[in-house]
């Protein structure tokens, strides 16, 4: 086994101490963490036909030994040697099994004084199903820049005078139709899926909070109480698997000024989109599989729209996005931030893993809002034209939410299936969202030990 830097993330610094006579044959050093007051460990290995036959760890300061065998020597003991190259130093802190001392002497310096907690961040939600508690979600959904991103004085006169005195009785009767008894469902899930998390979590006593971005708990509020745990860094993860700016841009921009306002502000790490991680591809397949076993004529994948003019703005070269034929379908470097591009990549990822020809899946796009162009084609378009074609069995996945909420709910958990039926459809299922399923609550602690 050779000196591998992904063997010795952090270290620089090594010495020869003790173990296996490496005059042998098959005799290898390798060095586990950090040389923290010059202190680092050492695993002397023998391999047999690429095979960890016997592994011993040593001290290096003052060269000292630690005990030959220790429960870290199980971490290489019986792997092959590539296998052995792939070990991570915070993989092995995080073993319950090993010593305080060697735990501390394999932790980077930063994280070993620097508290960590973690924001998981979700759109939000109205606090009650009520037209003034719409009203003021609305005001301050669609006053972000990001969302309405148009002249301010036109953002202005089209929220107050046309879409709040309009649009807010109208949602609130739409929210009491999905309310549950314990509040909205986009809270109540995501409450339940933070708990999960910090379950997973809580032997690295790593506190989880959820903050929305509108409405409540804010992501302020959220920040103020990890600081109150004493969390001088946050991973900060948006639950939007595919990024827009009007989504996941707006998130981040949002936890980084409320870190600001501390004068002590805390660190943040951004976890990056996950349209197509496998933890959420398999979670969401899981959920999808038993709707699959009825064998409908055909699945749609509906992700929530965005206007055109957001993904050409994500388009750094101006020249790519919806001006090439097909340019979602693939990823490259002009559309890598593009919304489109990442839904037909989550789309294509699912049917692959559930075995759909590609012939009996489509994309659409959702909730638009206003008469300037969406990305298309629009759902409920796509929705009526289906029973004239044949379909008249529909099972819909809306895997751009980790949560269901007013738009899977309402939109098309009802006005959708009674469109189908008036169009002459006879049957539409709407695959539940991953909300606070086993496989996804693991699939997010396991996105955040990566960077624990």
């Amino acid at each position: 086994m050779t000196h591998s830097n992904k063997l010795v993330d952090y270290c620089d610094i090594s010495c020869e101490t003790g173990g296996f006579a490496e005059e042998k044959d098959q005799a290898s050093n390798g060095l586990f963490g950090v040389p923290r007051f010059r202190d680092s460990q050492k695993t002397h290995i023998k391999a047999e036909n690429r095979k960890i036959a016997d592994a011993q760890f040593n001290n290096s300061r003052y060269s000292s030994e630690v005990p030959s065998f220790s429960p870290a020597t199980e971490w290489v003991r019986a792997k092959n040697t590539d296998e052995t190259l792939a070990i991570k130093n915070n993989a092995i802190v995080k073993d319950p099994s090993l010593q305080p001392a060697k735990i501390y002497s394999s932790m980077p310096r930063n994280f070993s004084e620097m508290k960590t907690g973690v924001l998981l961040i979700n759109l939000g939600t109205p606090d009650a199903p009520e037209s003034g508690a719409v009203r003021r979600y609305l005001k301050q959904f669609l006053s972000d820049e990001r969302v309405l991103d148009i002249n301010p004085i036109g953002r202005w006169l089209l929220l107050n005078l046309i879409i709040l005195p309009f649009r807010s009785r109208r949602s609130a009767k739409a929210y009491r139709k999905v309310w549950m008894s314990e509040g909205s469902p986009l809270l109540v899930y995501g409450q339940q899926l933070t708990k999960g998390v910090r379950q997973h979590l809580q032997e690295l006593g790593t506190p989880v909070v959820l903050g929305m971005r509108y409405g409540n708990p804010s992501v302020g509020s959220a920040i103020e109480l990890l600081r109150e745990e004493g969390c001088d860094r946050i991973l900060v993860l948006p639950l939007f698997p595919q990024y827009a700016s009007s989504s996941t841009g707006s998130a981040v921009e949002e936890a980084y000024r409320e870190a600001s306002r501390h004068w002590n502000t805390p660190h943040l790490q951004l976890l990056e989109p996950f349209y197509d991680d496998e933890r959420f591809i398999e979670a969401f397949a899981a959920v999808g599989r038993p709707y699959l076993d009825q064998q409908p004529d055909h699945v749609l994948f509906s992700f929530h729209g965005v206007p055109e003019r957001h993904v050409q703005k994500s388009d750094d070269t101006g020249e790519y996005c919806l001006k090439q034929p097909n340019c979602c379908a693939t990823l490259c470097d002009a559309n890598r931030m593009c919304y489109g591009a990442h839904c037909h990549r989550t789309a294509t990822r699912l049917a692959e893993k559930l075995g759909i020809p590609q012939e009996k899946y489509s994309i659409s796009y959702q909730s638009r809002l206003g008469r300037t162009p969406w990305l298309k084609p629009y759902t409920d378009q796509v929705i009526e034209e289906m029973p004239k074609r044949g379909i008249k069995r529909l099972l819909i996945f809306c895997p751009a939410f980790v949560a269901d909420c007013l738009e899977t709910l309402e939109e098309i958990g009802m006005e959708a299936v009674e469109d189908f039926k008036d169009a002459g459809g006879e049957d539409l299922q709407m695959v539940p969202s991953l909300n606070s399923s086993p496989q996804w609550v693991e699939g997010v602690a396991s996105l955040l030990r990566e960077k624990l």
